[in-house]
């Protein structure tokens, strides 16, 4: 398997989900579902691995598909020869309670810039109900 998706001209959806097999978007069972420059979505289902202690699907978890969706929408907007795409800042209201199904996360970018870019991602549950709103920062940097 590919260490880099780089080495995929384009790439298709399995090869994306095969490149983060092994990091922790793949143990907290995020599935990319549509993988755009201006567009991403995934799924998570809500398990015991993904509750916090009382049943619930744990804020934290949230937090991890937001900004998977954000960093890899961010990815496919920079030159990945010279550029790499990190996470600056997150911040994410937590709407409503899941206990078990599917959340469903879209990422779309607010400002994709030379240095920076601004994604927003919303988060809701298998009846399309609002879980959880989060916005994510991300630095272009030089690649090293």
């Amino acid at each position: 398997m590919a260490d880099n998706l780089n080495e995929f001209s384009p790439a298709s959806l399995q090869q994306y989900n095969d490149f983060i097999q092994g990091t922790l978007p793949d143990v907290m069972g995020i599935e990319l579902i549509e993988v755009r420059q201006d567009r991403m979505v995934a799924r998570m289902s809500v398990e015991r691995r993904v509750h916090q202690p009382f049943g619930l699907l744990h804020g934290g978890a949230s937090v991890v598909l937001a900004e998977t969706l954000a960093s890899l929408g961010a990815w496919l907007n920079i030159d990945q020869q010279s550029q790499q795409a990190v996470g600056l800042e997150i911040n994410a209201n937590h709407i409503r309670s899941v206990r078990s199904g599917f959340v469903t996360g879209v990422a779309t970018p607010i400002h994709v810039g030379r240095n920076t870019q601004v994604w927003d991602i919303r988060i809701t549950d298998d009846q399309e109900r609002l879980v959880c709103v989060s916005r994510c920062t991300i630095a272009v940097i030089a690649s090293k």
